[in-house]
């Protein structure tokens, strides 16, 4: 049924379980139901990584964990998972810090912080933290392995 997409399709279904179990583990911890976390990016778990490691579990079964297809797409996960638990992450705190340093400014100091670019809310969470990056990693595992077994 899935054919020579196989991969393609473990990492659209990695990508989709995941982004829908961030609004139900949200709820689960806070009691907060907040469907827009369907559509974002960062939290637990990770739907980059777990669409890059179906990715390339997926290869790896289809085409042999020795061909390139592999290695490309192995490194491709490696690269991603770096990104989204790093500089993705690293960006995000430090927005989380100018921003805290500009409502202090305004609190503290008579500046006048009128320009425009200072009232721009940015979003804070854009990356993972490594417990966010292994749930990633679960499910995209679970996922290739489960459609390969299945189809």
């Amino acid at each position: 049924m899935l054919g020579n997409m196989y991969p393609f399709w473990a990492a659209i279904v990695a990508n989709l379980l995941t982004q829908g179990l961030k609004p139900l583990v949200v709820y689960r911890n806070t009691k907060v139901w907040d469907s827009k976390l369907f559509v974002e990016s960062g939290g637990f778990p990770s739907s980059h990584t777990s669409t890059v490691v179906a990715l390339a579990l997926a290869v790896g079964l289809q085409e042999r964990f020795s061909s390139t297809n592999f290695a490309v797409a192995a490194l491709f996960a490696l690269i991603v998972m770096y990104d989204a638990a790093n500089v993705r992450y690293y960006a995000g705190q430090n927005i989380q810090i100018t921003q805290q340093l500009i409502r202090d400014i305004q609190i503290l100091t008579d500046a006048k912080l009128d320009n425009a670019i200072y009232m721009t809310r940015v979003k804070e969470v854009l990356g993972h933290k490594w417990f966010e990056v292994i749930g990633g990693i679960g499910v995209g595992l679970l996922v290739a392995s489960l459609m390969y077994f299945l189809r």
